[in-house]
């Protein structure tokens, strides 16, 4: 019996091993690509004269992200065509003509990465379906490359632009008409390449396209463009840096800001003057004041309650008026802040803060001490109307702490401060890195030298104007940086951006490649060569 039992155990044990090794896992991940089977009409028809395409797959696909990767050169209006299906998977796509086509014009309809398969997403990548409705297909091409002006990174998304040289050319083309020809580099790509191109004379631009709509908008867009003339067929490799225009001066909108603030908003130089044209007593006074951080002008007002008020703003040539009716706001009080909160580095200057414009200080009233509690003598200056700066000599693995008395502040609407103390401490010199710069040919004096951070954005900057070998950046606060060059070529103390109209290109810059790891308590020693 015991026999029989072991027997029968044996033959389960068998089976469910049997049965686990049968067990499916999957198979490997599906990584092919759709294929196209066919197109009809077919691909590079000439004499091309349909109302739709069909182009059919080896599988079921979708489109993913149509609208950011399809590329059409040259550019159609989206009412002119309809693709689809665009909501259900298919093994085909049908492009549906709205609208008639030029003559004797080669079109491509480049898919980018848009075509994926239905199950697991792998893209049928740059797809291109070409005809053309003249006689023949035009096979001239033209390629390039594209980087950044300012940045290390190049755009993602740019669209290179084709535009021909005839009788009607005039230079505001790229701010009113659609290209001739376009491609766009999608996702990472610093490479173009303009394919199916006819011969003739042609402008070069490439633009961060920022609105879609195949026209530069210095407002939001980047810009660049080979100005001179480019003959096709042309074997060059073009190089493109695309800049941000500075922003034209122009008025913006009067709001009420506060119950006696009027704000008045407006893009570009902030060199405005701001009358008001009415009568007023001896008891009104005025101040204007900036924003912090936005392109931002506060009229402070007291002395005066109206209904209305009438301004009139002048910037250079450019007036506007206000007439500006008076809406409730919330009264301003004066509060204190301070731009750093707890640590205060061994290379920042202490600054106090206001929310209201600085009528008056004293300094009498003002107590500076070390942690021993021992007077620190310093030096005050007010950077604008709403900023104080406290200078003294900053020692490391110390804590400071600065007492106001009632009355050290006192803001436009005679408003002081109460009894405010403020504590921050400094780090030891072991606590930051240092790097020492050497830099080699370098084309021109003054210049630039920055550290920026992984976003681009300037963590140090100093100015130099003339060559001195060595440029050190003291007590850096352990990170990784890249070291940025810029040449101020006319020597106006800031970097100038290009110009399209006037065709002035940017200003000289340069990065030095590799990524500094500065850690604590650690000399970094670097050589540049600006190339």
């Amino acid at each position: 019996m015991g026999k029989r039992i072991f027997v029968a155990l044996f033959i389960c044990v068998v089976f469910v091993q049997c049965a686990r090794r049968g067990s499916p896992t999957g198979g490997p991940k599906d990584e092919t690509p759709p294929v196209m089977l066919r197109a009809e009409p077919p691909q590079k028809t000439v004499n091309f004269k349909a109302d739709k395409v069909r182009i059919y797959f080896d599988e079921y696909i979708k489109l993913n992200k149509l609208r950011d990767q399809l590329v059409i050169s040259p550019p159609l209006e989206q009412s002119a065509y309809v693709i689809s299906p665009q909501s259900q998977a298919s093994k085909y796509i049908e492009i549906e003509f709205l609208d008639t086509l030029a003559p004797g014009t080669t079109y491509s309809f480049n898919f980018g990465e848009s075509i994926v398969d239905n199950n697991e997403g792998n893209p049928y990548s740059f797809f291109s379906y070409v005809f053309s409705t003249g006689e023949a297909i035009d096979s001239l091409t033209l390629s390039g490359t594209l980087s950044d002006a300012l940045l290390r990174k190049p755009e993602t998304f740019v669209s290179v632009m084709l535009y021909p040289i005839d009788s009607t050319f005039t230079d505001s083309v790229v701010f009113k008409e659609k290209p001739l020809y376009y491609t766009n580099t999608l996702d990472s790509l610093t490479e173009f390449t303009l394919p199916n191109l006819k011969a003739g004379n042609y402008l070069l631009a490439a633009v961060k396209d920022v609105s879609k709509n195949y026209v530069f908008d210095p407002s939001v867009d980047k810009i660049d463009v080979v100005h001179d003339t480019i003959t096709l067929p042309n074997d060059n490799l073009f190089e493109l840096s695309l800049y941000k225009e500075a922003s034209s001066f122009a008025f913006g909108k009067a709001f009420q800001a506060g119950k006696q603030r009027v704000g008045f908003g407006f893009t570009g130089s902030d060199a405005i003057e701001i009358v008001l044209d009415q009568e007023v007593s001896d008891s009104f006074a005025a101040i204007v004041s900036r924003d912090r951080e936005t392109d931002t002008l506060y009229y402070w007002y007291k002395g005066f309650d109206a209904d209305s008020l009438a301004f009139t703003l002048k910037h250079d040539t450019l007036t506007k008026s206000y007439a500006y009716r008076v809406r409730k706001g919330d009264p301003d009080s004066l509060s204190i802040s301070f731009a750093q909160r707890g640590t205060l580095h061994l290379t920042d200057t202490l600054t106090l803060i206001t929310n209201t414009p600085i009528k008056q200080f004293v300094q009498d009233s003002m107590q500076l001490r070390a942690k021993d509690s021992t007077l620190v003598s310093f030096s005050l200056t007010q950077k604008s109307k709403h900023e104080l700066q406290f200078f003294f000599d900053v020692y490391p693995n110390e804590k400071y702490q600065l007492e106001l008395l009632p009355g050290a502040v006192t803001d436009f609407f005679d408003i002081i401060n109460d009894s405010i103390t403020a504590s921050v401490r400094t780090k030891s010199r072991v606590d930051y890195g240092n790097l020492s710069l050497r830099l080699f040919n370098v084309p021109s004096f003054p210049i630039f030298i920055d550290l920026i951070d992984a976003k681009e954005e300037i963590v140090r900057s100093m100015y130099i104007t003339e060559g001195r070998g060595v440029y050190r950046f003291a007590y850096l606060q352990p990170n990784e940086y890249y070291v940025r060059v810029r040449i101020d070529e006319n020597g106006n103390g800031k970097w100038d951006t290009g110009n399209y109209l006037a065709k002035q290109k940017p200003e000289a810059v340069y990065h030095f490649p590799p990524l500094l790891d500065v850690r604590a308590n650690w000399e970094l020693q670097e050589q540049f060569t600006l190339e």
